[in-house]
């Protein structure tokens, strides 16, 4: 029978409770450090003290894999490094979804200026943030012409990229003698490659043959069955990228006579029927993906969620139109099917895999799809009974 032991509490002092070499494998979506939504939880990556604990509860050999921002993934790693990790290596999860918060430095330059644009025509753009707050869908936003010399100047010019990469720190916590003696000893120390190849797709790659029959998930579509002997031509080595399958991602692979080649690196997004399943009980929320929800007039900064006022001061005005309402209202949450093949990847059979920042548990929902046990912490209330409820609709007992 699978067991889940999720407990509520700050993660150092709930970790200190956990006895050492307890569990086999750590996966979690940890906080990046960027003040996201003016989340305080998010005010910095987790410090030294965390992850030791993490490094005094996790089996020799063990791994650990962490998510993070790319703005902050050298100081998410580092402290991962300096609490006694060893960094193995970085798995890349990209996707095409991903809204550039970048100002438009021509406009900021007209509007210091109190100088009036021309709108020269219209574009369609699949998320637009007006004088209303975030619309979502296919809306027309205006184009402008540059009115002073200076915005003619840096007309195109911007401050940010476009977001389309999360990295997972692959670190293991060391051990003693040979990674055979250890997995022998232990369980743990290797990764399971065979349980985690990429399957060739059965219209595209005949030539290779059909790969044996898996209860595992592929990352390029659902499991094929055939028979071979040769373990080699089973999958692809998993390797350390996988995307969400948007077109702007695909169509940087390069293609060939079989398809392209991105087909072997595949998890979409979290839908919405993932993220709220068991959750029917819930309440509404406003969804936390939405981000401003109110405009200052002082200064002209957006509102995010979370935060009380303007940093100047001034009084939000409220938008008309809110965020739509979901009740796993949680800002960050990962797809289970990028958690269970994560999962399976570092947890021996039957293993325990513990995530200290569970969020809205979709390492639990996961692990136990899988058929691991499960130990999740997390310190908010509500995000604790949204993970409660996504779990248990796993019918984990």
């Amino acid at each position: 029978m699978l067991t889940r032991d999720l407990l509520l509490g700050d993660c150092v002092e709930v970790l200190k409770g956990l006895a050492d070499c307890s569990v086999d494998s750590i996966v979690t979506d940890p906080p990046y450090g960027l003040s996201f939504m003016g989340k305080k939880w998010d005010y910095d990556v987790p410090g030294e003290d965390v992850w030791r604990e993490c490094l005094r509860v996790l089996k020799p050999g063990g791994h650990l894999l962490a998510f993070a921002g790319t703005r902050t993934q050298h100081r998410m790693a580092v402290r991962i490094e300096d609490a006694g990790f060893e960094i193995r290596d970085m798995i890349a999860w990209v996707y095409g979804s991903g809204f550039p918060k970048s100002l438009d430095v021509s406009k900021a330059i007209d509007k210091a200026a109190g100088a009036e644009r021309e709108v020269v025509g219209s574009k369609v753009t699949g998320k637009a943030r007006t004088d209303e707050g975030w619309k979502g869908g296919q809306q027309e936003v205006d184009i402008t012409a540059p009115s002073t010399p200076e915005a003619k100047q840096w007309s195109g010019w911007g401050t940010a990229l476009k977001p389309a990469l999360e990295p997972i720190t692959v670190a293991r916590k060391p051990f003693k003698g040979t990674v055979a003696a250890n997995v022998l000893e232990h369980g743990t120390g290797a990764i399971n490659v065979d349980e985690c190849r990429v399957h060739y797709d059965t219209a595209s790659d005949d030539t290779r043959r059909k790969p044996v029959a898996t209860t595992g998930w592929c990352l390029s579509g659902s499991p094929t069955s055939g028979s071979m002997d040769d373990s080699a031509l089973q999958g692809r080595w998993p390797a350390n990228l996988i995307h969400d399958g948007s077109e702007e991602v695909v169509e940087l692979f390069p293609g060939e006579a079989t398809g392209s080649a991105a087909r072997f690196f595949y998890c979409a997004k979290a839908s919405k029927r993932d993220r709220d399943e068991g959750c029917d009980h819930l309440p509404e929320h406003q969804e936390g993906l939405q981000l401003p929800r109110g405009k200052c007039p002082g200064c002209g900064t957006w509102k995010n969620a979370g935060e009380a006022q303007c940093k100047c001061g001034g009084q939000w005005e409220m938008t008309s139109n809110p965020p739509p309402k979901a009740r796993n209202n949680h800002p960050t949450v990962k797809p289970t099917e990028l958690m269970r093949y994560l999962c399976r990847l570092v947890t021996p059979p039957g293993g325990i895999v513990l995530d200290p920042f569970m969020g809205s548990g979709s390492t639990g929902k996961a692990a136990m799809l899988e058929g691991f046990q499960f130990i999740g912490i997390e310190r908010d209330e509500e995000y604790m009974k949204i993970a409660e409820a996504r779990i248990k609709a796993q019918k984990c007992d």
